[in-house]
């Protein structure tokens, strides 16, 4: 789109549904399988229409994933030194299963994403990512060397969370094949919970 003045109420929704249709589309099909011919359907505008927004699905999908990167990192972002132990982990976990439960689609792009081997996140990755997992695992060592978590390898107690929370949205067919109409996130917090606090009891 046109950078060279503000854009009006209608270029802004116009870009708003566009990425709300490829979002839709990219986490239904992936970045392989999606097409311009589809978000444009989804989006209920004509192909040339989308064209002027954003010239390319890879324009639509970087444009996504710029965005998800900061809600992914957030919830980790959260974790103060400065409060107990526990209770930060439990914290973390609590947000993390709320991003799953608010924005399902957004974690399916993200995994689809990964699973490719990350080719336009892959800098993100090692930089932001990389960067802000030391330092949370440097906290969590902290916390375990003064006795008040258990010792475990920081690094893999971050992934298992990651694994643990982002299941119920990257697999939500799945899990809803099993559990029928129940609502599997009141039943994942207070079992993650004592999961948890059984793990990280000093």
């Amino acid at each position: 789109m046109p950078q060279d003045r503000a854009p009006t109420r209608i270029q802004k929704k116009n870009r708003t549904a566009i990425l709300e249709a490829a979002l839709t589309v990219f986490a239904a099909r992936g970045f392989r399988g999606a097409t311009v011919d589809q978000i444009a359907a989804e989006a209920g505008l004509s192909k040339p229409n989308l064209l002027y927004y954003f010239p390319s699905k890879e324009a639509m999908h970087n444009a996504l994933l710029e965005q998800l990167l900061d809600t992914w990192l957030d919830p980790l972002r959260s974790l103060d030194e400065k409060g107990d132990p526990q209770s930060e982990i439990m914290a973390y976990i609590e947000r993390k299963l709320q991003i799953s439960r608010d924005y399902p689609r957004e974690s399916r792009l993200f995994a689809n994403e990964i699973v490719q081997g990350a080719p336009r996140i892959q800098d993100a990755l090692s930089r932001d990512l990389k960067t802000l997992v030391d330092e949370k695992a440097a906290l969590l060592q902290s916390w375990m060397d003064q006795g008040r978590i258990a010792k475990v390898h920081p690094y893999h107690l971050v992934f298992s969370i990651w694994a643990l929370t982002q299941h119920y949205a990257d697999f939500e067919v799945q899990v809803h094949a099993i559990l029928g109409e129940e609502d599997p996130y009141e039943g994942a917090e207070p079992f993650l919970e004592t999961l948890y606090s059984r793990l990280l009891a000093p």
